[in-house]
């Protein structure tokens, strides 16, 4: 029997090929301008990319820094090797689960993760991963979907959230600010330019 994380890693493998044009009405309405605003806020020589997906946010890689992006399904990986071959981006991909990092402790200088923990299984123990990672005043830059505050529209979240989890892998009543909240970083801001549901979050270790 496949463990939780095997069946998202799973859905994530069956929708790689078409994941983009999948989500290609939101990310043009909502996501890319959300996107280009997180990786504005990337700063330092070491960058890692948590979730990379089909490759995203190439086109907001600094150009300054050495890139790093992990992404637990193979099949993704596939589709962003062929984007990076295409665009010519110089990164390094890597099979891995954030929940289990093979990087030494305070390697990066920002890390950075869109639309990523809704779909992992402990989300607070990916994120402790990520706090480790980081090096001692480093920044955990977040762009994710969450619970609404609004108490109506978050009890519809709560009843439709199976049915998009077997579907999709993904989770829309994560509430990961709080996640954050409770691991060990030193500052936590939320971005003025959040939404109800979109949230912008940056974390200083």
């Amino acid at each position: 029997m496949y463990n939780e994380g095997e069946k998202i890693r799973r859905r994530y493998d069956r929708l790689a090929p078409w994941f983009d044009g999948l989500e290609g009405f939101m990310e043009g309405l909502f996501f890319r301008r959300f996107r280009k605003k997180l990786w504005a806020e990337a700063t330092g020589p070491h960058i890692l990319e948590v979730g990379v997906g089909t490759g995203k946010n190439f086109d907001f890689y600094p150009r300054s820094a050495y890139m790093t992006a992990i992404d637990f399904s193979p099949k993704m990986l596939v589709q962003a090797q062929r984007k990076r071959d295409r665009k010519q981006i110089f990164v390094d991909l890597a099979q891995m689960d954030v929940q289990s990092i093979c990087y030494a402790d305070n390697s990066f200088d920002t890390v950075i993760a869109s639309f990523v923990f809704c779909s992992v299984p402990q989300p607070r123990k990916g994120l402790k991963e990520l706090h480790r990672v980081l090096k001692p005043g480093g920044q955990l830059l977040l762009l994710e979907h969450v619970l609404s505050s609004h108490k109506t529209i978050a009890g519809i979240m709560n009843m439709m959230n199976p049915l998009i989890v077997a579907l999709f892998g993904a989770n829309i009543n994560r509430q990961t600010v709080k996640n954050v909240q409770a691991c060990p970083f030193q500052k936590i801001f939320i971005d003025p330019a959040s939404t109800d549901m979109i949230k912008l979050i940056r974390a200083v270790k």
